[in-house]
């Protein structure tokens, strides 16, 4: 998935600006650090990606509620071809890392679920269904975004495959291509938008981004 590198004056950058400091907070948080060197406890690993994995039915919709929404055909397709890496690669990086971790089956498929976890989820499945084609986009830019941000950061790949497969899945190249590819369909959707449409898109933005905040801190300690 080919895609040009948005620079720093399109209609995600602007959304993004406008969202700190909790952009940077999530980016610089002290869990994607320990993440990050290797340092994170297997028991916050194993909350963090419990609570990570029941988020993947939501995202799969609000990537078919893209599909769906989206104006264009070559728009679709782009859509499209990133299901295949969240229910293939992600899923079964998943499941290797609850083999690992000694996660017992009744956690992996229906866990007690956080206040963060209910939140965000919540966020998504109100922005799948009242939600336009600029709101979906403006929900899933922050959520690979973010994760793309914090991954980039990492110096070298940590020991345990369960740390450094995480990171890889988010800052190989196919991943960067992905999330320049969703920023630039923003920032072009984005210039077709009323003021009123972006300020809705805005509020999403810093909802997600918040979201995505106190997600990382319900992991840490």
């Amino acid at each position: 998935m080919a895609a040009t590198s948005p620079g720093t004056t399109g209609f995600s950058s602007w959304l993004r600006a406008r969202s700190e400091p909790d952009w940077t907070a999530v980016v610089e948080h002290p869990f994607t650090d320990a993440l990050l060197d290797g340092s994170m406890p297997d028991e916050y690993m194993s909350s963090y990606l419990v609570q990570d994995y029941q988020f993947v039915d939501d995202f799969l919709a609000l990537l078919g509620a893209a599909v769906a929404k989206a104006d264009r055909y070559s728009s679709r397709l782009a859509l499209a071809g990133s299901i295949t890496v969240v229910t293939s690669e992600e899923n079964t990086y998943f499941q290797r890392a609850f083999d690992a971790l000694g996660i017992p089956e009744s956690d992996r498929v229906d866990p007690e679920l956080d206040p963060a976890t209910v939140v965000f989820r919540d966020l998504m499945r109100d922005t799948r269904d009242n939600g336009g084609y600029a709101e979906v986009l403006t929900v899933l830019t922050v959520a690979e975004w973010t994760y793309l941000e914090w991954a980039g950061r990492a110096p070298a790949k940590p020991d345990s495959f369960v740390h450094a497969e995480w990171i890889a899945l988010h800052s190989n190249p196919g991943f960067q291509s992905w999330v320049a590819w969703l920023r630039s369909e923003l920032d072009r959707v984005g210039e077709g938008l009323d003021e009123r449409e972006r300020a809705r898109c805005l509020r999403l933005f810093q909802q997600a981004t918040k979201c995505e905040l106190d997600f990382f801190t319900a992991h840490w300690d």
